[in-house]
């Protein structure tokens, strides 16, 4: 690492640049104008203990408030539990379960559930009409 820096501190002695007078006073007017400023002390504002409650109760009062104007609004809930209509009669569907006995070699399965399909589609289709 030394001898990198030292390498560019070499060429960067080499490097001859012919700055104008006027880009000299710019380059001199910008430096000086960047001063650092004077630190403004700032004393942190304490505001008295009164005004801390005020500012709290003047909080709770408004929560109350509108909690009271909220539920003023409402209507009364409805006591009546009985329910407004009668359940809708479902259709018992008999289903026919039954297990899948896997005797067969799994290639004559698949073809006879494709079949088992077909056969439900061209059903549905016919119930629909199309």
């Amino acid at each position: 690492m030394d001898k990198l820096a030292r390498r560019l501190h070499d060429d960067a002695d080499k490097i001859e640049a012919v700055v104008s007078p006027e880009l000299e006073l710019r380059i001199q007017a910008s430096l000086q104008s960047i001063s650092p400023q004077a630190e403004q002390s700032r004393a942190p504002s304490s505001r008295p203990v009164s005004m801390w409650w005020a500012s709290s109760i003047t909080g709770v009062a408004a929560v109350v408030a509108m909690i009271a104007i909220v539920n003023s609004r409402q209507p009364e809930p409805d006591l009546n539990t009985e329910p407004r209509t009668a359940a809708p009669a479902l259709s018992f569907v008999g289903w026919n379960a039954q297990t899948a006995d896997l005797t067969l070699p799994l290639q004559q399965e698949y073809e006879n559930l494709q079949a088992d399909l077909k056969k439900a589609e061209r059903a549905l289709k016919e119930d629909i009409g199309l």
